[in-house]
């Protein structure tokens, strides 16, 4: 099934406790795409550069057979560009600089040939966008939307108003809090569920991911890594590898969903073992089996 990603792509200055990398290939859309190539061969993808996106930036994703025509390149502008940096417990972190760049213009606008996609991944962008290209989508199978404390306490009824065409939602523990209005993250999820997504994800960065459907609550663990260089877009990559199973799947159900979490899971923590988007663009299947396996035995108990 292919997959539509909409989102920001970017060029990251990051500095770790462990390390620095500069001029870094980032974005939420890159994250996402790079990710979900793993499980299918039709990811396209929407977003703009400026002329300092290079034509290796485009290889590596052409690399991983991602389809670029709908990403727009300004020559007379600079494409986004984000500074941080991160403490020790890496959970927290500095923003150093923004540069929205030619990301500040940004009007999606869908190539004839992707509004076909069967699945639709709206990455942390401003929910009217968001709404803009649902509104050229042909009947998408599903919808999987992520956003951001800026836009739920800056653009709140434009967000619901979103939330009400989105099938599942994905945010952090944080923001759930702040969108539902309340600390309890299981009450969060209901009345975040009412909003219109009838599945839910909150993500509990190195305390796993919960997921929130008309069957139930599943947990997931998150992985023990003894080494953490770089915690950024391992949220993206998650939902990367999170809708790249369900679009392999021939019907979606909630073991599919269960399962889709651990496969994101397993993506994030590949994330994080290295700068940007370098361990994830450089991963085979045989790998992300294997840590897939890993993820289903930690929390196994054979009766």
């Amino acid at each position: 099934m292919s997959i539509l990603i909409v989102g920001s792509l970017a060029f990251d200055d990051i500095e770790t406790p462990f390390g620095s990398s500069f001029d870094t290939l980032g974005g939420s859309s890159t994250y996402i795409a790079l990710s979900s190539s793993y499980f299918t061969d039709e990811v396209k993808l929407v977003g703009v550069v400026g002329s300092d996106f290079e034509d290796k930036h485009f290889d590596l994703l052409h690399s991983r057979n991602i389809d670029t025509k709908g990403i727009k390149k300004v020559e007379d502008g600079k494409t986004f560009r984000w500074a941080g940096r991160y403490h020790y417990d890496m959970n927290t972190r500095d923003t150093l600089d923004t540069q929205l760049n030619v990301f500040a213009d940004f009007d999606p606008e869908v190539p004839l040939q992707y509004r076909d996609a069967k699945f639709v991944c709206l990455g942390n962008i401003d929910p009217e966008l968001q709404l803009k290209v649902l509104d050229q989508i042909n009947k998408p199978t599903l919808v999987i939307c992520d956003t951001m404390n800026f836009w739920i306490e800056g653009k709140p009824e434009e967000l619901k108003k979103t939330l009400e065409r989105v099938d599942i939602f994905i945010i952090n523990d944080s923001e759930a809090r702040i969108l539902s209005g309340d600390p309890n993250l299981v009450k969060s999820a209901r009345i975040i569920r009412n909003m219109g997504p009838k599945t839910l994800i909150i993500k509990k960065g190195e305390h796993g991911a919960l997921l929130f459907t008309d069957k139930g609550i599943f947990a997931a663990p998150a992985f023990p890594l003894e080494s953490i260089f770089d915690p950024t877009g391992a949220g993206d990559t998650f939902a990367g590898g999170f809708i790249g199973h369900l679009a392999r799947c021939e019907s979606i159900n909630d073991l599919e969903m269960r399962r889709a979490v651990l496969y994101g899971s397993a993506m994030a923590s590949f994330c994080v073992e290295k700068f940007g988007t370098e361990k994830i663009a450089s991963l085979d299947m045989l790998e992300i089996e294997d840590r897939y396996q890993s993820f289903r035995e930690l929390s196994r108990i054979d009766e």
